[in-house]
C-alpha cells in the first residue's frame, strides 16, 4: 500500500493499493488505443483541449494546492503557484504550439539536377512514461504532460509514492477536461515495476526527474530497449557575487532562491559564492534575511517556510550538515556550535561559512534548507569553483557590468545561467542539464520536440 503522510503533523491521510498486474495491462492498453486516436487529430483539435485543462486547473487551484501541501508540505503560497504555473504553461503551449511544430521545408537539389522539394516534419512517437518527484508534484509532471500531449503523445505517470494523491488529481484535471480515456493516466506503481513498463512494446520513451541513481538505472533500461530518454537528476547551483554586484538585491534572490519549498529544488542555489573583498557585507545580509523567514504550519498564509516533506529527507539534510561541520566549516545561522535546529521534518533554515571543496555541502545535491558560503580570490576563482562540481544545471551570475556577465556566462559549466536574476524553470526558455545533471531539455520548443520523429520528407521533382 502507498500511503500519504503530513509531514508537518505526521499524520496519515489516506492509502492507495497498487495497480495490480491486471490493471497495469488494461491502463497500457489504453495508451495505446488512445495513442492512434489522439495523434490523428488536428493539432488546433489538441490545443483546444490542454486550453481546457488549464481552465480547469485555474478552478480547482484551491482544492489541489491544499492537496499539494497536504502530502508533501510546502506553503499554501507556493502550491498555489505552482498549480497557477501549470495553467498558464497549458496556455503558452496552446498558442505556440502550431508554430513550434510546423513542417520546415527546405531548399535542396539532387545531385545538381532540378530543385527537389524537402519538409522537416514533427510526429508524435506513443505512450511516453514520466516518473516523477514529490517535491512540484503538479509542476514537474505537468511540463512533461503539457507539451507531450499537444505533440500527439499520450502519458503515464509513475509518481513518488508520498503523493498519490496529487498523481491522480492531476489524471483528474486531464480527464474532467474532456480528455479522452487513455490520453493521461496515473500508474500507481512502485520502482520495482517501472523496468517492465519501459521494457513493454507499447511505451516508446520516458523521462525521469529524480536523482542520479535513478536517473542512471532508468537510462540503463531505456538504451536497451533503444527508447528515447531525458533525464533531469538536480543540481548544485552556483550562486556568483563579484565585488560590483548589487548585494542587498544579490542576498535577498540568494535566500529565497535556497529556502523556498523548504530547499527542495532541484535549482536552488545551493552554493553562495561570494568575491573575498564583499564576502563580510554579502553574509551579513544574508543572515538578516533568513531570520525573517516564519516557519510553521503550510496551511497558514502567515507561514513563509513549511516542513521538508519526508523524516528520511530530513534526516539526510542533517547528515550532510554534521559531515561539512566535521570538516570546520562554522554554522552562523540555524542553530548554535555543531547542533542545528530540527523537530521532526521542520528543519530551522541554515547557514554554513567556510565551506570548500571536499566537503559534503559542497560536492553533494543539499536538498533541504542549507545554505552555504565559499569564498572566492577573484572572478576567475569564482568561476572555477563553480564549475568544480559534477552537477551542471543551473547557476546565477550577480554583477552591475553586463559585459563582463556575457562573457563570464559563457565560462559556467551549465544549463541555464541566470544574471542578476531568480533561476527558475519558464515555459518560454528551454531546461536541462548537463553533467550528471542529466541530459535532453523539458519546456519551450525544444521540450515539445524532444518527443517527436523529426522525419525528413524528401521529393524529387517530376520529370
Amino acid at each position: 500500500m502507498f500511503t500519504s503522510i503530513n509531514p508537518y503533523t505526521q499524520k496519515k491521510l489516506k492509502t492507495y493499493r497498487p495497480d495490480s498486474s491486471a490493471g497495469i495491462e488494461r491502463k497500457l492498453k489504453q495508451a495505446d488505443r488512445a495513442f492512434a486516436d489522439w495523434s490523428a487529430l488536428s493539432l488546433s483539435d489538441r490545443t483546444a483541449s490542454l486550453r481546457k485543462v488549464g481552465d480547469y486547473l485555474k478552478t480547482n487551484k484551491q482544492r489541489y494546492a491544499e492537496l499539494i501541501t497536504a502530502e508533501m508540505g510546502k506553503t499554501l503560497q507556493e502550491a498555489l503557484g505552482e498549480v497557477e504555473k501549470c495553467a498558464t504553461t497549458c496556455t503558452f503551449y496552446a498558442d505556440h504550439a502550431a508554430a513550434y511544430l510546423a513542417d520546415q521545408s527546405i531548399e535542396s537539389d539532387s545531385d545538381g539536377g532540378p530543385a527537389a522539394r524537402s519538409v522537416i516534419t514533427y510526429q508524435p512517437l506513443g505512450p511516453v512514461l514520466a516518473i516523477m518527484p514529490w517535491n512540484f508534484p503538479f509542476w514537474q509532471a505537468m511540463r512533461f504532460a503539457i507539451p507531450g500531449l499537444i505533440a500527439g503523445n499520450v502519458g503515464l505517470l509513475k509518481h513518488a509514492p508520498n503523493v498519490m494523491g496529487c498523481a491522480l488529481a492531476i489524471e483528474e484535471s486531464f480527464r474532467e477536461s474532456g480528455l479522452p480515456e487513455g490520453v493521461f493516466q496515473s500508474l500507481l506503481v512502485d520502482v520495482p515495476v517501472v523496468e517492465t513498463l519501459l521494457k513493454d512494446r507499447r511505451v516508446k520513451a520516458a523521462t525521469l526527474t529524480g536523482s542520479g541513481r535513478a536517473g542512471a538505472s532508468m537510462a540503463a533500461i531505456a538504451g536497451s530497449q533503444i527508447k528515447k530518454s531525458v533525464l533531469e537528476l538536480g543540481g548544485s547551483d552556483a550562486l556568483i557575487v563579484l565585488a560590483d554586484a548589487d548585494l542587498e538585491k544579490a542576498a535577498e534572490t540568494a535566500v529565497k532562491s535556497r529556502m523556498q519549498n523548504a530547499g527542495q529544488s532541484c535549482i536552488a542555489a545551493k552554493r553562495f559564492i561570494i568575491e573575498k573583498s564583499v564576502k563580510k557585507q554579502f553574509t551579513e545580509l544574508v543572515q538578516h534575511h533568513i531570520a525573517q523567514i516564519k516557519q510553521g504550519n503550510p496551511m497558514d498564509e502567515a507561514t513563509t517556510m513549511g516542513p521538508m516533506a519526508r523524516l528520511d529527507l530530513a534526516d539526510n539534510i542533517e547528515r550532510q550538515f554534521r559531515e561539512t561541520i566535521t570538516k570546520r566549516a562554522k554554522l552562523i545561522a540555524g542553530g548554535s556550535g555543531t547542533t542545528l535546529h530540527r523537530e521532526g521534518c521542520n528543519v530551522q533554515p541554515m547557514l554554513l561559512d567556510h565551506v570548500k571543496p571536499g566537503m559534503a555541502a559542497f560536492d553533494e545535491e543539499t536538498f533541504g534548507p542549507l545554505a552555504v558560503l565559499i569564498e572566492a580570490k577573484d572572478e576567475a576563482d569564482a568561476i572555477q569553483l563553480a564549475n568544480q562540481s559534477d552537477f551542471g544545471l543551473g547557476s546565477a551570475l550577480w554583477t552591475e557590468d553586463l559585459d563582463k556577465a556575457a562573457r563570464l556566462s559563457r565560462q559556467i559549466q551549465a544549463g541555464s545561467v541566470f544574471v542578476n536574476g531568480l533561476m527558475r524553470s519558464d515555459a518560454r526558455v528551454p531546461f536541462g542539464g548537463i553533467k550528471t545533471s542529466g541530459f535532453g531539455r523539458e519546456l519551450s520548443e525544444a521540450g515539445i520536440k524532444e518527443f517527436t520523429n523529426v522525419k525528413t520528407i524528401w521529393v524529387e521533382k517530376a520529370s
